[in-house]
């Protein structure tokens, strides 16, 4: 198979079909079909509206490579929250294209930024990818079928793949990390992937790698100089507060060796640094709710804008360290006057250490005066209404969580404000049978 060059050109193509039909003696038609199949395109046309795409739009072109149509418009709505939400750079599409910040201006982003004119042509693509013959949707196909043999084979046909870029500028690098394989990353750094680079919302392979916990990746990314202080989706958004807002204890220690920035009380409470905690804590400490600007770690969470009030900024502290498992720093922020039922963003202290299953803090909590049958939000408003902190760990299957918030006067029979369902059924739905079976035998 040949090897198209990172900057395909037309005229070299069709120079190339002119001399093979020169000189196997057989029509133009059939060399620019064998050299359209020998770069693992279709037909012709399919290849010159390729290399077309690529040649009009250069390095910013993104390339599609999801084969469901809804997907991209998530994209758009989630770019147009990171604009409206004034995350760098996230504007200048709009911008470019002259397009308002709404719907259907995203919409119309997303296709210009795909290299095509409209939504419709982009969604009509989208419908023939997988037929396609387009590199870059092959190669993701490999990374998500965890495939190193065909990536590497990918990669070796068109180099270009290592540097293109994706939907919201996501490259196959970024992409790599959310397969938990990191033999797939290992093979795009050796063929020169850049471990500094962010998409559009300034996610880089670190903060992917913080987000899926795994140590290994953070490791291979560390040691190819993949910087640890640059924020994404926000002010404050490094790696370390991805780990630390998703209760990923082993990634957050890991990336805390290097950096412990930005050091304000999410951080020292997720961390359990005790002496940066009574630092901050004490009264007009400037940096205790500094860069805080880090919410929406996906398009599924709601805007929102952290206050300058002092006190919510212990709130939103003490659930970072119940998510992380810091006892200590949880009764030293409720001493200091935190309070213990607050729902800051998204969820309670006592909430979020039952999704992410920490019996002691979940213990600590209740013995600080938590209310165990709280009801409050979790998550994406389309999730989490009116949810108790038992509906969360039956939802993730905590047994020990369930035992322990059961034992404390957990409501069996609470039911959430959206779908009207108990933990019971919260357990069925999201298929954890042992969390399901353990309610019924409470």
């Amino acid at each position: 198979m040949g090897t198209l060059p990172a900057e395909p050109s037309l005229d070299q193509l069709r120079k190339r079909a002119k001399d093979l039909a020169r000189a196997e003696g057989v029509k133009l038609s059939e060399a620019q079909f064998r050299i359209a199949r020998d770069h693992g395109f279709p037909s012709w046309p399919k290849l010159q509206a390729y290399v077309r795409r690529v040649t009009e739009h250069g390095e910013t072109l993104q390339h599609p490579y999801h084969q469901d149509v809804h997907y991209y418009a998530e994209r758009a709505l989630g770019l147009l929250a990171s604009a409206e939400d004034d995350t760098p750079g996230a504007q200048e599409p709009f911008e470019r294209w002259g397009q308002p910040l709404n719907r259907d201006g995203a919409l119309v982003v997303v296709a210009r930024e795909h290299g095509f004119v409209s939504w419709r042509t982009l969604r009509d693509h989208v419908k023939s990818l997988v037929d396609s013959g387009e590199p870059f949707a092959r190669a993701y196909r490999a990374v998500e079928a965890r495939d190193p043999e065909a990536l590497k084979r990918l990669l070796g046909e068109f180099p270009g793949l290592v540097t293109a870029r994706g939907t919201n500028g996501n490259d196959l690098l970024g992409m790599a990390g959310a397969t938990c394989d990191e033999r797939l990353s290992k093979i795009l750094l050796d063929h020169g992937a850049d471990p500094a680079r962010g998409n559009v919302h300034g996610w880089t392979p670190l903060h992917q790698a913080a987000y899926s916990n795994l140590p290994l990746l953070l490791d291979l990314l560390l040691d190819a100089g993949a910087p640890v202080d640059v924020s994404a989706r926000g002010d404050g958004g490094t790696p370390l507060v991805v780990a630390l807002f998703w209760g990923h204890r082993e990634a957050a220690e890991k990336l805390a060796l290097h950096s412990r920035a930005p050091g304000n009380l999410r951080v020292a409470a997720g961390l359990g640094d005790a002496d940066l905690l009574d630092e901050l804590l004490r009264p007009g400490h400037p940096a205790a709710g500094a860069h805080r600007g880090f919410y929406r770690p996906h398009s599924g969470f709601p805007a929102w804008h952290p206050a300058d009030d002092p006190v919510e900024a212990k709130n939103e502290a003490l659930s970072w360290a119940a998510r992380n498992d810091r006892t200590r720093a949880l009764r030293t922020l409720v001493e200091r006057g935190a309070a213990v039922d607050a729902d800051v963003y998204r969820g309670t202290a006592l909430t979020w250490a039952a999704a992410t299953g920490r019996g002691a803090a979940i213990r600590t909590l209740l013995d600080l005066g938590a209310d165990v049958n709280h009801l409050g939000t979790f998550g994406g408003p389309n999730h989490g209404e009116g949810v108790t902190a038992l509906h969360l760990a039956a939802q993730s299957g905590h047994l020990e969580a369930v035992r322990v918030l059961v034992e404390n006067g957990a409501d069996l029979e609470a039911r959430d404000a959206l779908f009207g369902s108990t933990p019971e059924k919260w357990a069925e739905v999201c298929e954890q049978p042992a969390a399901r079976d353990l309610l019924r035998s409470l």
